[in-house]
């Protein structure tokens, strides 16, 4: 638990006015890895907030995310519109390591019932957008003879269908291994199918595609099925 005294005492002695500080990331779950971080998230009542800073602090990579509560707020909002809240994340599932007024309890439970609502419903437009966009990325990997640009293709698809399963679904996103969790979460089959089969695809095989393109394929179905002839766009 040094981890966690680490990050306790860099708040107090950095901001020793907090009103709430909570710590999260893989470093409080079996995730961790030697190149985890803190990432702290600290309540002020106003200036220096609002600011972000990166920094190593005795031996450990730090990711400080300094707001007021209205800060908070304003970036809950934004990041809940985009369907993909770090911050709510951060403290919901965080550890409170100063609640000087109660405001982090508050916060805490609000993060818990939002992330539990769940993100705002893809409009149609959206979803056409993306159904169009991951079938003309799959036609473009379907008659691909180059295995370098197939790596790109794959990346990209594996990226589009993710995110497309999730909003389907009416599931939060993700990014980088986030989108990877989010899905593994709320799919666990179709996750494994994806990624396996991007595996496959990634290792340059003539017939390595295959299993990625059907994994697609279960991806477009579940979102209304392809769609390129008779899109269109004013």
């Amino acid at each position: 638990m040094d981890h966690v005294e680490i990050a306790g005492e860099l708040v107090r002695d950095r901001f020793p006015e907090a009103r709430a500080a909570f710590l999260a990331g893989s470093v409080l779950t079996h995730r961790r890895t030697p190149t985890s971080d803190l990432d702290i998230v600290v309540l002020l009542t106003g200036p220096p907030a609002p600011f972000r800073e990166s920094l190593v602090h005795e031996g450990w990579p730090v990711e400080l995310f300094v707001q007021t509560e209205a800060d908070w707020r304003l970036f809950a909002e934004r990041e809940t519109a985009d369907r993909k809240s770090p911050l709510l994340a951060m403290c919901a599932d965080g550890m409170l390591l100063i609640d000087a007024d109660g405001l982090g309890a508050v916060l805490q439970a609000e993060s818990r019932e939002r992330l539990a609502a769940g993100p705002p419903p893809v409009s149609a437009t959206e979803l056409e957008d993306r159904r169009y966009a991951l079938t003309d990325t799959l036609d473009d990997l379907r008659g691909c003879t180059d295995l370098l640009e197939q790596a790109y293709l794959v990346a990209d698809l594996l990226q589009r269908a993710s995110e497309l399963a999730l909003l389907a679904g009416g599931h939060w996103l993700g990014g980088g291994k986030w989108l990877s969790r989010r899905l593994a979460a709320a799919d666990p089959g179709l996750h494994r199918r994806l990624t396996a089969g991007a595996a496959a695809a990634m290792s340059q095989r003539a017939d390595g595609t295959g299993h990625f393109t059907e994994a697609v394929k279960e991806v477009l179905e579940l979102a209304g099925g392809p769609l390129w002839a008779g899109y269109s766009r004013g």
